[in-house]
């Protein structure tokens, strides 16, 4: 369902619809900018436009009103798959990594994976990342200069890759292209060095005739959580939340730099999290000041991180084109991170690979020519495919236990309706089963 909040409607009703962003006007021949902004670990209630009480994220909230916000957006529950997902629009268990891509790790993306940057590297976009990769270090041709990006400046894996939570001797480091220049690096300013990267890629890209794509990818709100001084203590709840409000004030800042460069109506800016926030805490994590409570809200919604439950998978999500997609509008439509490549792909002009993509082309959705998302169906793979949706179903393998949860009404999966439906479970269940072969996966009672 697409719903235009109420303010808006009534500026309709008032004033015609100029300036609501003509959500049906045709592309101009010019390609449009791409910024990507991706947090890590925040959860589906953890913005003020998602229901929490205290914390206060303006900035995120006005990129809402002035484009689409998904209520029904899914990605990977936990970080590589969720990054796989976004940058090649595949599963994880397609790509092989030939190995793990944390500190210990020896894999990453093959060459044969195109990646977002290399496909509009390839139709004329200039390229840039500042944040977390987890995409595979051990080798420089893993590392984003050889992914497909011009520059840059950022961490290879999550920030907790490191003495005394995680027993490596391995440095966590902060890389400018594929040389170390900080080790360990300073997290409390990480997100505001890796914004004034972005704003700087902004400036210096801004203007010309070649369109630019930017990928922020926070390390925060990842345990251990950090910000500076400047952001403590206003939030009123707790590091935490001074946390998520350092994020939102660095969201304003890409925002103002592209407002003030004049490119902000020629750019798509699209902001997620790349999983549910992360509350089921190992032991190893609660110490060396981490505490229990410097993670994240899940919402309403059900479980939270590296689980196949909706508070794993589903995130705050939303999109922002002006003059192409429609502005204030709240839609519970089922969008998933492969699905904004396929569709980044298909605006910038650039030619998909070959191999088989798991994204749907959402340009007709956005632009308001067709109601409904073309994503019909969602696979929920930790390591094994525990779970899928179809529609407003979803069925969830556990073990011995079968689920199926109508999330319609019931997006807290509460209820198990798999006794009422056994027919849909037999159908859902040999659904999953084809998938979960053409990929190379098994079922959780295999």
């Amino acid at each position: 369902m697409r719903t235009l909040r109420p303010s808006l409607v009534l500026f309709v009703l008032l004033f015609g619809s100029v300036g609501l962003g003509g959500c049906t006007t045709e592309p101009g021949p010019q390609r449009p900018n791409v910024v990507i902004l991706f947090a890590d670990d925040m959860g589906y209630g953890d913005l003020s436009s998602y229901g929490h009480p205290t914390i206060e994220t303006p900035n995120i909230d006005r990129l809402a009103d002035q484009g689409t916000r998904f209520t029904s957006f899914v990605t990977g529950s936990w970080c590589v798959p969720s990054r796989t997902q976004l940058l090649t629009g595949r599963y994880m268990p397609r790509v092989d990594f030939g190995g793990g891509t944390g500190a210990n790790g020896n894999g990453g993306l093959p060459e044969s994976e195109l990646t977002l940057a290399e496909a509009l590297s390839s139709a004329g976009y200039a390229t840039g990342m500042a944040g977390k990769w987890h995409l595979g270090h051990a080798k420089d041709r893993f590392l984003p200069p050889n992914q497909g990006f011009d520059s840059w400046l950022g961490l290879p894996y999550s920030n907790d890759y490191r003495k005394p939570w995680v027993q490596t001797d391995v440095p966590l480091g902060l890389y400018r292209g594929t040389e170390m220049i900080e080790h360990p690096p300073k997290q409390d300013s990480l997100t505001v060095r890796y914004t004034a990267e972005a704003t700087r890629y902004i400036e210096a890209h801004s203007g010309g005739k070649q369109p630019f794509f930017f990928y922020l990818a926070y390390n925060m709100p990842h345990l251990p959580i950090h910000t500076t001084e400047q952001f403590r203590d206003p939030s009123g709840a707790g590091l935490y939340g001074d946390v998520i409000e350092t994020i939102d004030w660095s969201v304003g800042q890409v925002l103002a730099a592209l407002e003030e460069q004049g490119v902000a109506d020629n750019t798509i800016v699209f902001f997620a999290s790349d999983n549910g926030p992360w509350l089921n805490l190992p032991d190893r994590m609660l110490q060396a000041g981490n505490k229990p409570w410097h993670a994240g809200s899940p919402g309403p919604l059900r479980k939270y991180k590296h689980t196949s439950y909706e508070g794993g998978a589903r995130v705050p999500a939303m999109i922002r084109w002006p003059g192409h997609i429609e502005r204030g509008v709240d839609t519970d439509e089922l969008v998933a991170s492969p699905d904004i490549y396929r569709t980044l792909l298909n605006i910038a002009g650039a030619e998909p690979p070959e191999h088989p993509l798991d994204g749907h082309n959402l340009r007709p959705f956005l632009t308001g020519k067709v109601d409904t998302s073309a994503r019909r169906r969602y696979y929920y793979f930790l390591g094994n495919l525990e779970a899928m949706r179809r529609g407003k179903w979803k069925l969830r393998l556990a073990g011995d236990t079968t689920q199926l949860f109508n999330l319609q009404v019931d997006p807290a999966e509460r209820f198990n309706r798999a006794d009422d439906r056994p027919g849909l479970v037999t159908e859902m269940r040999a659904r999953m089963k084809a998938f979960a072969d053409s990929v190379g996966a098994q079922l959780p009672d295999e």
